[in-house]
C-alpha cells in the first residue's frame, strides 16, 4: 500500500532506458513517509515505470537519487535501473552534479554575490528545523548572486556545492533574510517597519498567489550513467513565483 502506483501526471523533461528527469511541481512530496503515504513522486513513478520498484534497497524510495522539499519546485533526476542509481548516487556524493536554484528573498541585499560556508545540522530545540550547527552539523556550502533587485526583495541564484536538508533556507536565514513566504523559517511575516496598510495588503495578496516558499530548482547538470556524456536541463520560473 505504501508504494502503490498512482496515475499522477508528471512533467517529464527527458527519459530513456536508464534515467528520467522530472520538473517536480510544488506541493508534491518526493517519497512516501508517515503522514504522506500517497500522491508522492514515487507513487507516480511506479505507475509510469512499474519496473522502478526494484531499483534501490529502500522500497519507500524506489529510483530516488536526491530530494526536493515538498513545496520546492524544479528539476530532479530518478534512476530506472540499479546501475544508474549507483552511478548517480556516487556523482551526488562526490559533488559532481551541478544544482542551481532560483530564490526570491525578502529584504534588500547590498552585496551582488557571496558564499556561505557553514555546517548544517538538526535544530537543537525545534526538531523539524535545521540550523547552523558547529558541533554536530555537516559541511554545507552555498554560492549565490543577485539576479534582480526589487524594492523589498531580491531574486537570487543559488549554486549548491553540497546537498544538505533545507540548505538554502538555513544559510539565507543565517545572513538575516528569509525566502519569501517560507513559513517554516519565518518568511511568512511582514517585514518590520513595512506594515502600513497598503503594503501589508500587497504582501498578503502575494502570499495568496505564492502559498509556499519561493524556491525553484532551475538547473540540473550531470553525467549520463551509461554514456557519461554531460547533460544539462533548465526549467522556466514557475507561474506562482513569476
Amino acid at each position: 500500500l505504501f508504494r502503490s502506483p498512482e496515475n499522477i501526471r508528471l512533467d517529464i523533461q527527458f527519459e530513456d532506458d536508464h534515467i528520467i528527469v522530472i520538473n517536480k511541481k510544488a506541493g508534491m512530496v518526493v517519497h512516501p513517509a508517515p503522514g504522506n503515504l500517497s500522491g508522492t513522486l514515487v507513487n507516480a513513478l511506479l505507475f509510469h515505470e512499474p519496473g522502478i520498484k526494484e531499483v534501490g534497497q529502500d522500497p519507500f524510495r524506489s529510483g530516488i537519487v536526491h530530494r526536493l522539499d515538498k513545496d520546492t519546485s524544479g528539476l530532479m533526476v530518478a534512476a530506472k535501473t540499479k546501475k544508474a542509481l549507483d552511478f548517480l548516487q556516487k556523482e551526488f556524493k562526490y559533488r559532481r552534479v551541478l544544482k542551481k536554484y532560483l530564490a526570491l528573498i525578502s529584504g534588500y541585499i547590498s552585496e551582488n554575490k557571496g558564499e556561505i560556508n557553514l555546517p548544517i545540522g538538526r535544530h537543537p530545540v525545534k526538531r523539524k528545523l535545521m540550523a547552523i550547527n558547529y558541533e554536530k552539523g555537516k559541511p554545507a556550502r552555498t554560492c549565490w548572486k543577485i539576479i534582480k533587485r526589487f524594492k523589498t526583495a531580491c531574486l537570487v541564484e543559488a549554486l549548491l556545492k553540497t546537498g544538505r536538508t533545507h540548505q538554502i533556507r538555513v544559510h539565507i536565514k543565517y545572513i538575516g533574510h528569509t525566502l519569501f513566504n517560507d513559513e517554516r523559517y519565518g518568511g511568512d511575516k511582514i517585514l518590520k517597519g513595512t506594515t502600513f496598510s497598503k503594503y501589508k495588503q500587497f504582501v498578503d495578496n502575494c502570499f495568496k498567489v505564492l502559498p509556499r516558499q519561493a524556491l525553484h530548482a532551475r538547473t540540473l547538470s550531470f553525467k549520463h550513467p551509461t554514456t557519461e556524456k554531460m547533460m544539462r536541463f533548465d526549467s522556466p520560473i514557475p507561474e506562482d513565483i513569476e
